[in-house]
Parts: structure tokens; C-alpha cells; sequence
């Protein structure tokens, strides 16, 4: 019974991200994503997924994709993000390749919102034969696929990939009752990158924003604002995201000891979104209405900055005529809260060899010798597109410790690194989807002007309906 409650409840999550692709009909503030399509959905309704001609479409070619590689030496392999994902893994393709010339992947770039419809669909119909060899997935949502369809996914314990030498908070995200379900891949320790030349028209450095809290921070963002008309960072709209990242900076949590939602008088919860709301009022902090929107909002935007995983740094530095203006340092910390630091974390993926792989023993043997046995793997991935490894050897290496010309000549590497050493636990359950589009709900009504605790009661109830209680 369990099981079926968690499968109508992923369901749902997928449904309630295809609305929100689409745009739903509650009204958002100024700047924000509508996030009505976060509202919970019913279990009746999440027993047969809507599937419109468009969702149709986009299940019929994954349903192609997924049979492609039906060749001895072919994996297919589902991922997002050519900057970054698809950048690593095809040149762990090429690392491979040096020893078996014959192997390829045919790699299909899937948005990690359309993956989440198309793994919905097909796990909702039960029909496993139509998903890809190889897939990533996001770390926050590892648990909840492992738990409610155990047959995705091939269990790796025993394939020959060695995962001591992943760290164990990392491996702990793939790993389902001692089983080992996926291949660590990148982390997502939080970093705060800005544009030092539009600082210093406003007479700041970087090293003003160095250790410093929110409030502090919102008063040099004022003043920037003012003098040039640049935002100091940017957030993705319609997410609770950033506001996770700030809980989490602070040692924070969102789930009492008896595992159900702890909101209404959390005391860094809600300094995490009075601190959001004033970002949002005083222009501090700008939004973009979907993916391509926010990173276009400090590439070419009035945005001088953003504060996200390390991963985005692969972003930031897309448009190489802006080498050499970029630096970065740490995020600032909660205002006023003992236990604040200012370290988190942002993201992270593993890779998944699913149960339709068809050569389970080729998929094990090229993760092993690369994502989890290549130096030169790391070596190559990190300075170009700022893949963070997970596989403890390769942080050994001299490339983490070279000055980076775009960042200007900074060691970016090893700052991360030890921003890494430095963020604090954080439990993210498993419904931690429930628990981020609740609060996201919550901080679009707030920025509209909201109550914040009467936000949190709803959000907590609507928590606590979706797990059953």
C-alpha cells in the first residue's frame, strides 16, 4: 500500500512539473513564474496521467530513443545540460573508446523536467523496455524513484566499480538498503559568482561580499542597484530552491524527528523567506521564468551575478568574451542565526544503469573506468565545464590548483573545495519534492504578501496530506 502511495504521489510531482511547463491560471507576482501548477493534485487524478497530443509526441520518440541501442558496443544514454552533463559524458565516451574503439553512445538530450514526464509515463504503464540504457538523475529525487519502482534500476554492488572511493555522503544518495543503484557523479557546493567590473562602477569588490550575512548583503545590493541598475544575482521563479540553499547554510531542516514536515515556527525557514521576500522587493534579486530566462539574467541580462551549485559555473562561462570580469567566493549566511554559516549545497546527479540496459556488463565495466577510475576523466571535465568530482582520487590532482583565466587568475577549484569541507548536513527525505513545491507555493503567495506562518500552516498540511497522515 505504501508503494502505491508513493507512486500516485511521483506521479503527481510529474504532473504538477508538466503544468508548470505550460503555465497555470492563479496569478504570480511581477518577474515570477506561476507556480499554480504546484498545487496538490488528487490521487484519483494521478492514477492515469493526462496525456495530451504534446506529452504523446514526447513519449513516443523517448519510446524510440529507449530501443536505440540495441548494438553490442551502443549504449543510449538520457541526460540535460550540453555544457556540462552531456559535455562529461561524451568525453568519457572518448576516454573509453581509447580501448574499445567499437563502443558508442547515442546520448539524448532530455530537459530534466521532460525526463520526470517521460520516467512517469513509463513507469506508470510498467512497460520498462522503453527506457534508455543510461540516465542521470538528480540527487534530490534518487531515493524517491529508488523506493517506488525498485525494478528501474540495476543494482551495481557487485559489477566491478569500486565505490569506496566515493565519499559517503554522496554514495548514501544512491544507495537503497545497502544496495549500490548508481555511479556518483558531480557535486553541487554552493558558490557566489559576480561580474567584478560592474562592481567596481559602484566602488565594491568581491571580497565585499566575502563572509558577510544577507543583511549586509542587501545593503550593498541597494546601493549597486542604484548607481549601475544591476541586480547582484538572480533565482529560477516558481522554485523553493535558493530558499533550501539557505536553510540548509544554516544547519536548518524541514522534517521533524518523527518524519513529518517541520514549517509552521521553524525558525530558519522562516528567515530564509523573510530574507527571499526582501531580496524580491528591494531588486536585489532578480528571477527568470524558466531555465534559459535565469541564465540569460547574468549572461546578458541586468544581472550581475548569481549564487547557485558549482556546477553553474559551466554556465558563467559560456560566453568566453567575459574572461578574465568573473570572480567568486562563498554565499552569504543567514542574519541573526547562531548556527548559520555560509556554505551549502546546491544539486548533484548520479548516473543510473536502469534495468533495460541491455548489456549491463559493458554499462559497468565504462563507468568503472571512467566516472569511477579516470584521472583523466576529471582531469579534462573539471577546467571545462567545472565538473566537481565526487571520486575522491581525482581531487588529488594539480588541476585543482590552477589559477583559472576567466575567473580572472583565481584558484576557483580549490576555494571550492574548501567551501565543500564546509557545508552543513541536510536531510532531505523522502518527499522532499512535496516538501520543495509546498514551499514554493508558500513563497510566491509571501511575495505577493502573504502571511508567511499562515503560508507554512498550509504548506505543512498539504505536506502531510500528500505522505498520508
Amino acid at each position: 500500500m505504501k508503494r502505491k502511495l508513493l507512486g500516485m504521489l511521483l506521479t503527481v510531482s510529474m504532473t504538477a512539473t508538466i503544468l508548470a511547463g505550460c503555465g497555470g491560471s492563479a496569478p504570480a507576482p511581477a518577474g515570477t513564474a506561476d507556480s499554480s501548477a504546484q498545487d496538490t493534485q488528487t490521487a484519483d487524478t494521478a492514477e492515469e496521467p493526462a496525456k495530451d497530443s504534446e506529452t504523446a509526441d514526447t513519449q513516443d520518440a523517448s519510446a524510440d530513443t529507449g530501443n536505440a541501442g540495441s548494438g553490442d558496443s551502443t549504449l543510449t544514454v538520457w541526460t540535460w545540460d550540453p555544457n556540462f552533463n552531456i559535455y562529461s559524458i561524451t568525453e568519457a565516451e572518448k576516454i573509453y573508446q581509447k580501448e574499445n574503439p567499437d563502443f558508442k553512445l547515442e546520448i539524448v538530450e532530455t530537459p530534466w523536467e521532460d525526463m520526470q514526464t517521460n520516467l512517469g509515463t513509463i513507469l506508470g504503464s510498467g512497460n520498462l523496455s522503453q527506457l534508455p540504457d543510461i540516465l542521470l538523475m538528480q540527487d534530490f529525487a534518487f531515493q524517491k524513484y529508488a523506493i517506488t519502482y525498485p525494478d528501474m534500476f540495476t543494482d551495481l554492488t557487485g559489477s566491478g566499480i569500486d565505490f569506496s572511493k566515493f565519499g559517503p555522503g554522496k554514495l548514501g544518495e544512491s544507495t537503497v538498503d545497502g544496495k549500490n543503484l548508481g555511479v556518483p557523479f558531480d557535486a553541487g557546493t554552493e558558490v557566489a559568482c559576480y561580474r567584478k567590473d560592474i562592481l567596481e562602477q559602484a566602488g565594491y569588490t568581491v571580497e565585499d561580499l566575502t563572509d558577510i550575512d544577507w543583511d549586509k548583503f542587501i545593503e550593498i545590493g541597494k546601493d549597486v542597484k542604484a548607481k549601475t541598475g544591476y541586480s547582484l544575482f538572480s533565482t529560477q521563479a516558481g522554485s523553493a530552491d535558493f530558499i533550501m540553499q539557505m536553510v540548509q547554510s544554516a544547519g536548518g531542516k524541514i522534517w521533524k524527528d518523527d518524519g513529518t514536515p517541520d514549517f509552521v515556527g521553524n525558525e530558519i525557514l522562516v528567515k530564509s523567506l523573510e530574507t527571499y521576500k526582501e531580496l524580491f522587493d528591494t531588486g536585489v534579486m532578480d528571477t527568470g521564468n524558466s531555465w534559459d530566462e535565469y541564465i540569460a539574467t547574468f549572461t546578458s541580462g541586468k544581472t550581475l551575478g548569481t549564487i547557485n551549485g558549482c556546477w553553474i559555473i559551466a554556465s558563467v562561462q559560456a560566453d568566453e568574451t567575459q574572461s578574465g570580469l568573473w570572480s567568486l567566493t562563498n554565499m552569504p549566511k543567514l542574519s541573526g542565526i547562531s548556527s548559520a554559516t555560509n556554505y551549502s549545497n546546491q544539486g548533484g546527479s548520479t548516473w543510473v544503469i536502469t534495468s533495460n540496459c541491455k548489456n549491463v556488463e559493458l554499462a559497468s565495466d565504462f563507468f568503472a573506468k571512467t566516472f569511477a577510475g579516470s584521472n583523466e576523466l576529471y582531469d579534462t571535465i573539471l577546467p571545462g565545464c567545472a565538473a566537481i568530482s565526487c571520486w575522491t582520487p581525482a581531487a588529488s590532482s594539480s588541476v585543482y590548483s590552477e589559477p583559472i583565466e576567466f575567473f580572472g587568475g583565481e584558484k576557483i577549484y580549490s576555494k571550492i573545495a574548501d567551501f565543500g569541507a564546509k557545508v552543513p548536513a541536510f536531510e532531505r527525505g523522502v518527499y522532499f519534492t512535496e516538501a520543495n513545491t509546498a514551499i514554493a507555493t508558500a513563497a510566491t503567495n509571501i511575495v505577493n504578501g502573504a502571511d508567511i506562518d499562515k503560508e507554512l500552516e498550509a504548506a505543512e498540511e498539504t505536506v502531510n496530506f500528500n505522505m498520508g497522515n
